[in-house]
């Protein structure tokens, strides 16, 4: 499979996003479609927001899905809501319940910069000029100022490459954007992948012949990132929006560090990821495999997927991708083994929970879990991880100490944080790949690996020692400096997932193209965002850029230094002291992670969300305690992040701090006052106190009604109301929001729904819309051999005849002659005829001339 369908398979979105970025697709090719028609009608550029009614642009919005994305949503208030946070992040801020919430924009904290002030990239249109130069293209800026051999590497003497690792997972915490892969129909199909136009959803990057890694290709593919709804041309709809409102990006997680790289964003996901049949409320687990007892990430549902296989095995054998919260688990092998710790984690927790209050339903301990995991990815990265990245002055500049949940502070992660900032770290991915023994030194049955070998491999953690050797290299093996003239290895600019020979990617040249496709501003208008000084000459640059080579290199190519793109601007940048970020990204960086901490209603430190025991508890984990509950690992240096040797800088890990889950201990008799809650099927229920006063908040399962009361309270010692039941939801009813595309039909089942074609239709991805198969349906077959039958019969009938009266019409078949077996011609030249239908011979008197059957004489 080529590289960039391989990517299109990390990046594909949860069915919840495609439905909302295929609505923004759909409402963005209307609304460009009507502005070319009124700019051709009346010659002019500006598309005004009063050229429709508001009745008409309401229905445009209705037509293309986007206008549920433009309402606010309705935030129910009940015990769960106040417990704990919803998989989506909505109504986590309950005065702007958007903020933060999956399916969102991502926040611009400067005004975006297209070509067209409205959704064209930076670079789209050739001669487009800015500040007076030529933007230049990115595979030349990878190629001259950004690539490195792999050789080139200088070790961070300060910390593991476990750094880079956690990096890479909390990035996939906080922002997905995926990509679009819309086909306009106004503007006729469009196939990315063999495109070299600029033609949205097509933003191909242009690679020239004498570029070695161009095998062939005179573009590498890339799709723009999904627009979200009522942005871009789509804004005008918007009555409280300027006509020329630009497109936003959308994120399809919520921006809250809440371990959904665990357990998702959407309540779909959530479904896919939980075990529904357990009562300790845990997740689903690998069946097929297991690591010495321990559990593996399961695969995902749709097979054969892209992931390499091992070429040893046999042909039968597959080893799929692995499932997790977010889709890009497998991308490499590091990676999903921390997934893989934490799935551990919750089912370790969840089990442990349980025993500890038998009493709590499995709702509640899936709940109670995913609440504690979440607090742990919070502690691991503000604490541990965020200081070392952006240094101590960065660090209390920009964050400081919590002071309470703040309902002013928008968490949503800025675009560009998402886009620039937090890619920071690809300049620090090391090119191998090391996995050690038990001893901690290389062993012959495990080599290191190139970086190229580790990307989708799933089988490789499976088959080649689990995740113990990968655990103990990221922890033993120094993480690559980030040098000025040493940025990203050919790993990653010539052999990004290299799964076969069909081509590569290179990831810097994706980074500074998606960089221009959100439309980020340059290098120093982020530097006068965050008051540090704009950069105007080369001596200039030469203070924030100590290596004079880099900075000439710059210059050449892009010309005046207001053109720079900011991600590179930002790596390049020398490093803040006892940090491994230069001052704009450090400066980025800490305003994104202050968003997150103080505008989150269930951040940890909030008073309102753990007791002061159970805060005081969780204060004592860390990465190193995380491995060391769910690996055969028995040692670990007590900050995981801290490059040590092995063993004198390692800790038993019975001497590093664990949590005593005692604190979340509760009395069987607090929900006994009223008697046990009543379980209800297909649902579950959460207990909750409030005020002294005891209530049951019911729900139903994905697919499932509740009739009756959700909230049930005990009062005088009796529950006021009769629990409630779950109804199976007829989806196909839906007329509003159909479940199935016009094109297919809509089956219920029990909790769910089906759709099907009729043939020569089959389904497309989305499971929801018909699409031709190019196959002939069964009725035209049978059809077309049903005639094939009775053409040959007919034909055989009439060649019969034909024989028959050509060569026999002379004669004539004497009825006693019969009798014997034989059919005598008198007077003619037919001197016998086997008249059995299929093997009619016509024999002539001439015993000379040879037999030939009839149906050839015919022909």
């Amino acid at each position: 499979m080529p590289p960039a369908q391989v990517l299109l398979f990390s990046k594909y979105p949860e069915q919840e996003t495609q439905t909302a970025s295929q609505a923004a697709e759909r409402m963005e090719t209307l609304i460009q479609d009507l502005k070319e028609k009124h700019h051709q009608k009346h010659k002019r550029s500006l598309f005004p927001s009063d050229l429709f009614s508001a009745d008409l642009l309401t229905m445009i919005a209705n037509v293309s899905g986007c206008l549920p994305y433009m309402l606010p949503p309705k935030c129910p208030n009940n015990c769960m809501t106040k417990k704990y946070r919803h998989i989506t992040g909505v109504c986590n801020n309950r005065e702007h319940p958007r903020w933060g919430a999956s399916n969102t924009a991502l926040a611009r904290w400067l005004p975006p910069v297209y070509e067209d002030g409205i959704t064209q990239p930076k670079g789209w249109n050739p001669g487009f000029l800015h500040n007076g130069f030529l933007l230049p293209l990115v595979r030349e800026v990878t190629r001259n100022i950004i690539e490195s051999s792999n050789e080139a590497v200088t070790d961070d003497k300060l910390h593991s490459d476990i750094l880079v690792v956690w990096g890479q997972y909390i990035a996939h915490d906080l922002a997905f954007t995926p990509q679009s892969v819309n086909r306009p129909s106004f503007l006729g199909e469009i196939d990315c992948q063999l495109t070299c136009e600029n033609q949205n959803p097509c933003f191909p990057i242009q690679v020239f012949a004498n570029d070695t890694f161009s095998l062939n290709m005179e573009c590498m593919p890339f799709y723009r990132s999904a627009p979200a709804c009522a942005t871009g041309n789509q804004a005008v709809l918007l009555g409280n929006q300027p006509a020329l409102y630009p497109r936003q990006q959308i994120n399809s997680l919520t921006s809250f560090l809440d371990a959904s790289t665990v357990y998702g964003s959407t309540p779909a996901a959530e479904n896919k990821l939980r075990n529904m049949t357990s009562e300790e409320g845990l997740l689903r687990i690998n069946v097929q495999y297991f690591d010495n007892g321990r559990e593996y990430l399961p695969f995902v549902a749709q097979v054969p997927s892209p992931c390499a296989q091992d070429p040893k095995a046999d042909k039968e054998e597959r080893i799929e991708c692995f499932m997790a919260g977010d889709s890009r688990s497998s991308e490499v092998i590091s990676l999903a083994a921390i997934h893989t710790l934490w799935l551990r984690e919750h089912n370790r927790l969840a089990k442990a929970l349980k025993k500890l209050n038998p009493q709590w339903s499995s709702e509640t301990i899936y709940q109670e879990a995913h609440k504690i995991v979440g607090a742990l990815h919070q502690i691991i990265t503000i604490r541990d991880y965020i200081p070392k990245i952006i240094g101590t002055n960065a660090f209390n500049k920009f964050i400081g100490p919590y002071k309470g949940y703040n309902h002013t502070m928008d968490p949503t992660v800025a675009n560009v944080f998402s886009t620039a900032a937090f890619r920071f770290a690809h300049a620090a991915i090391h090119p191998t790949i090391k996995r050690l023994n038990a001893q901690y030194q290389s062993d012959p049955s495990l080599p290191n690996l190139q970086l190229h070998e580790a990307f989708f491999t799933p089988w490789r953690l499976i088959k080649e020692g689990g995740l113990d050797p990968v655990v103990r290299g990221t922890l033993a093996i120094a993480a690559k400096l980030q040098v000025q003239d040493q940025l990203l290895n050919e790993e990653l600019t010539k052999k990004l997932f290299v799964l076969s020979n069909n081509g590569s990617l290179d990831l810097a040249s994706l980074d500074l193209q998606r960089g221009r496709d959100h439309g980020l501003p340059g290098y120093n208008d982020w530097r006068e965002f965050c008051d540090l000084p704009r950069l105007r000459t080369e001596a200039d640059l030469t203070t924030a850029i100590a290596n004079r080579m880099v900075v000439k290199k710059i210059l050449e190519f892009y010309g005046n230094p207001d053109n720079i793109d900011v991600w590179l601007g930002g790596i390049v940048e020398n490093m803040l002291p006892d940090a491994r970020m230069g001052p704009l990204f450090a400066c980025i960086t800490g305003k994104q992670m202050k968003a997150l901490r103080d505008g989150d209603r269930f951040w940890w430190e909030n008073v309102n969300v753990f007791t002061e025991a159970q805060r005081h508890e969780l204060n004592k984990y860390s990465l190193s305690r995380l491995i060391c509950d769910n690996t055969g690992l028995t040692e670990a240096p007590l900050d995981a992040f801290i490059l040590g040797k092995f063993p004198k800088d390692f800790e038993s890990c019975a001497n590093i701090p664990s949590i005593n889950l005692e604190a979340w201990q509760e009395p069987f008799q607090t929900e006994l006052t009223c008697g046990f809650p009543t379980r209800v099927d297909d649902g579950d229920f959460v207990h909750c106190s409030e005020a002294g006063k005891s209530m049951v908040t019911y729900f139903c399962h994905q697919g499932y009604k509740l009739q009756g009361e959700e909230q049930l309270s005990c009062t005088n010692g009796r529950w006021n109301s009769q629990p409630p039941a779950c109804e199976d939801l007829n989806e196909c009813e839906n007329k509003s929001d159909p479940p199935c595309h016009s094109s297919a039909k809509c089956v219920n089942t029990k909790g769910s729904f089906q759709c099907f074609c009729t043939e020569p239709y089959e389904l497309a991805e989305d499971g929801k819309t018909c699409i031709d198969s190019g196959r002939l349906s069964k009725a035209s077959i049978v059809s077309i051999i049903l005639g094939i039958v009775i053409f040959s019969c007919l034909a055989l009938s009439s060649c019969l005849v034909i024989c028959r009266w050509s060569y026999c019409a002379r004669g004539s078949i004497n009825s006693s002659m019969l009798k014997d077996g034989k059919n005598h011609a008198e007077g003619g030249d037919c001197h016998e005829m086997n008249t059995s239908p299929a093997n009619i011979l016509v024999k002539p008197v001439d015993k000379d001339r040879p037999s030939i059957p009839c149906v050839l004489l015919c022909m």
